[in-house]
């Protein structure tokens, strides 16, 4: 069997990739980099002349040839990768009949655990997105916590306002919804570690990039003196970033995207890392489409330190276009395919009415006109 074709889709924020074989069968996979998916479809291209011809079984060997040929990184180089391996798993279970997670080495749990993403713009909005989650079924929630209002707030107000509406939330839903803070990558290390002391007596399922992405040894600083779990990692790409922060104090959870972490392939290493840390995988999945969430799913199934996995429903929304069927949801749990592969088709048609969706460039801003994020 060798790849005969490479095919590229843009759709929303995402870039698809489908290999067909020269025997027929096919493969998709989902690039997250959803800032600059056209920038990833040309990448992409670029590896054609290297992927037609070869064993799509040697995804190890591939991925290895594509990143190391000119080790140029950052998402968009790893998003194309990401995608086409992904693509290769697919190809690997349909000549066995076997869905992806039985080839990761079979069950770990017999569902994956969705963490409803939440968000609003008050106490109240907050609290009352923590009670529709609980009410649909979600065990978990991340909140989206701090917000643009916040960077024009007096220090001590915005911390208060941060603090105000978790504790909404908590008083809301009470100790029965475990409840991670998403901080977006919005404050300074003095500023993160002041709110997580005061947020820490209402036991934070998480606390996710208090600070830019920027310097792993800044992260480490801030995660050696709070009290509550930090998670971070979603902009980071391959095992080598992510060994870094999960050498750090505080970091009790790493967050590989499978859309730009280096898809299954690298995603399953990255996990094995955390457990040899005692360290959970939360990924982010969130804008994640279709193939990426199945994708996830998959290792999820497989991967014994898969604790929860961000969520927005898709099934009547926008991604459910994009594909002939998502994967369910039931109850709060994402169950996964029993079909061969990732399980899931890609809907041509519905990608052809589905433009890429455009990103505006520029940072939040203080009220003297600078850049808020330092």
């Amino acid at each position: 069997m060798r790849i005969d074709e490479v095919e590229t889709f843009t759709a929303g924020g995402a870039l698809y990739v489908r290999l067909t074989t020269d025997t027929g069968v096919q493969g998709i996979g989902e690039s997250t980099c959803f800032g600059w998916p056209v920038a990833v479809e040309e990448v992409v291209r670029s590896f054609r002349s290297y992927l037609v011809g070869a064993d799509p079984f040697d995804a190890e060997a591939h991925w290895l040839h594509l990143y190391r040929t000119l080790c140029f990184r950052g998402m968009v180089v790893v998003g194309a990768i990401s995608a086409i391996d992904q693509a290769l798993w697919d190809i690997r279970g349909r000549p066995f009949e076997v869905p992806v997670w039985q080839l990761l080495g079979g069950r770990s749990r017999r569902a994956v655990r969705a963490m409803k993403v939440i968000r609003g713009d008050s106490a109240a909005a907050v609290a009352d997105a923590a009670a529709g989650a609980m009410a649909a079924g979600y065990t978990a929630a991340k909140v989206i916590l701090y917000g643009h209002e916040h960077h024009t707030m007096r220090h001590a107000a915005r911390l208060a306002d941060l603090v105000e509406r978790f504790t909404a939330i908590r008083d809301t839903v009470g100790w029965d919804l475990d409840v991670g803070i998403e901080l977006h990558r919005n404050m300074a290390p003095g500023d993160a570690v002041q709110l997580c002391e005061e947020i820490a007596p209402l036991r934070p399922y998480f606390v996710e990039d208090p600070i830019p992405p920027d310097s792993v040894l800044a992260f480490g600083e801030v995660g050696a003196r709070v009290r509550v779990p930090l998670a971070a990692g979603e902009r980071n790409t391959t095992i080598w970033e992510f060994r870094e922060y999960a050498c750090q104090p505080g970091v009790s959870y790493l967050r590989p995207d499978v859309g730009v972490a280096g898809g299954i392939t690298h995603v399953r290493k990255i996990c094995a890392l955390a457990e040899a840390h005692h360290q959970g995988i939360l990924p982010h999945a969130v804008p994640s489409g279709p193939v990426a969430t199945a994708a996830h799913v998959h290792l999820g199934i497989a991967v014994p330190n898969w604790e929860a996995q961000e969520h927005v429903e898709q099934d009547g929304g926008p991604a459910s276009d994009l594909v002939k069927a998502v994967v369910p949801l039931v109850d709060g749990w994402l169950y996964p395919p029993d079909a061969p592969g990732l399980g899931v088709e890609l809907d041509e048609e519905g990608l052809a009415r589905t433009p890429v969706r455009a990103i505006g460039v520029g940072a939040p801003l203080r009220e003297d006109g600078s850049v808020a994020i330092r």
